[in-house]
C-alpha cells in the first residue's frame, strides 16, 4: 500500500476538524500541532483499514456496474433459430 498523503490545504482542513472535536466534545484545547500529531497516529495506525474498506466498496461497485454491463449485452443479442 502507498503512503496515505494530504495535499497541504486538505491537512490544514483536518487539522482544523480535529481541534473542533476535541473542543466541542471532550472540552480539549488542542493546538494545531497536537492535532496534526494526532492526525498522523490514526493515519499511520488504522488509516490502512480505512483505506482498505474504500476499495472493497469499489471493487463491489466495479463489480455490480461490470453485471449490468454484461446485462445489457445480452439483452442486445439478436435471436438466432438455425433450424430452419
Amino acid at each position: 500500500m502507498s503512503e496515505i498523503a494530504f495535499s497541504k490545504e486538505e491537512r490544514e482542513e483536518i487539522v482544523a476538524a480535529i481541534q473542533i472535536y476535541l473542543r466541542d466534545e471532550l472540552e480539549l484545547d488542542a493546538s494545531a500541532f497536537d492535532a496534526g500529531f494526532l492526525l498522523d497516529f490514526f493515519t499511520e495506525k488504522i488509516g490502512g483499514a480505512y483505506y482498505n474498506r474504500g476499495l472493497y466498496y469499489a471493487q463491489a461497485l466495479l463489480s455490480k456496474r461490470m453485471d449490468d454491463i454484461g446485462e445489457a449485452i445480452v439483452g442486445l443479442e439478436k435471436p438466432v433459430d438455425f433450424r430452419k
